[in-house]
């Protein structure tokens, strides 16, 4: 096993070199001058010189990409191009406690939630139960989260008057005072990723359920409540368990379109700031970091199989 946790993450080291490769080199290409754009359309010439020379942006590509690379290594995220040159640091990772906070709640909802409702669908295979189930899964995939947030703000927030709108918290906020503005974020974000879970168990869970060794299980006399916790779930959630992992990559750092909608303090709300500014240094930051997260959640993946099922550990 420690053999192919180092195997791992060996792998997530690779593949975030490759990603601050791709990151910065993407970042340099993208159209302006930075420091043109700091100081302004009216800026004089020996001005922006100067500033890019500070900058350290007269010097070659490759210099600049080892000396941002040797600098995130150590912390130094530098300072942000749009707001008066604040660290970036500390902007990143209040946002990332906030999108936490978020991916959590909508976590919580979606990963039990779904594997309960694939689990009845299994069990009442082609009854009304899974049909309703099944299509209502897929009508969730096929919605657009923008689609969805809107209803929940239309019902629960201006014809019920139930939840707030807006999800926009101050930095202090209690933990008792982000709740109710957690609502309906979390549930548009975990709309989507409930339907993918529930139509993955439900699919695992019918193909365990008529395996071999299943029928071998009843034969030996067990009730169907020990077959289904010592056999059928442990197999059966191998995928699932992949599933939701991964999706936690993607809470963290892909949730830019429900945090605007919801007005959410998160790292993609970030990262569409930065984009809207030209902000290199929080742009090569938050990227990055959603990468490793990406990653991080990736190698956890394949720990939790690799537990769930030994045989992969010697692949």
């Amino acid at each position: 096993m420690l053999k192919y946790l180092a195997r791992r993450l060996g792998f997530v080291l690779i593949t975030l070199l490759v990603s601050s490769m791709i990151i910065f080199f993407s970042t340099q290409v993208l159209p302006g001058d930075v420091a043109q754009m700091i100081l302004g359309r009216f800026a004089r010439p020996e001005a922006v010189e100067a500033l890019r020379v500070k900058l350290g942006l007269n010097e070659p590509i490759y210099v600049q990409y080892l000396t941002w690379l040797k600098n995130f290594v150590q912390g130094d995220w530098g300072l942000s191009l749009s707001t008066n040159n604040y660290p970036v640091a500390p902007m990143v990772w209040e946002r990332l406690k906030n999108s936490f906070i978020l991916a959590m709640a909508a976590f919580v909802i979606y990963v039990p939630g779904g594997i309960l409702l694939g689990l009845w669908a299994a069990l009442r295979r082609n009854k009304a139960a899974d049909h309703i189930i099944s299509v209502s899964s897929l009508s969730l995939i096929g919605l657009p989260e923008f689609v969805t947030g809107v209803i929940l703000i239309a019902i629960f927030s201006l014809k019920l008057g139930w939840l707030p709108p807006s999800s926009s918290i101050s930095p202090t906020a209690t933990l008792p005072e982000i709740l109710p503005k957690l609502v309906l974020p979390a549930i548009t974000a975990a709309l989507v990723s409930l339907a993918y879970i529930t139509r993955m168990t439900r699919a695992s869970t019918v193909e365990a359920l008529y395996s071999d060794y299943v029928r071998t299980a009843y034969l030996k006399g067990l009730s169907p409540r020990q077959v289904l916790f010592r056999h059928v779930l442990r197999n059966a959630l191998m995928p699932t368990v992949t599933v939701a992992a991964i999706s936690i990559g993607w809470l963290m750092g892909g949730l830019v379109v429900t945090e605007a909608l919801f007005s959410y303090p998160g790292l993609g709300r970030l990262l569409l700031f930065a984009i809207q500014r030209r902000d290199l240094p929080l742009i090569q930051a938050t990227t990055l970091l959603m990468a490793a997260i990406f990653c991080l959640s990736n190698m956890l993946a394949d720990i939790i199989y690799a537990w769930l099922n030994p045989k992969i550990r010697f692949q």
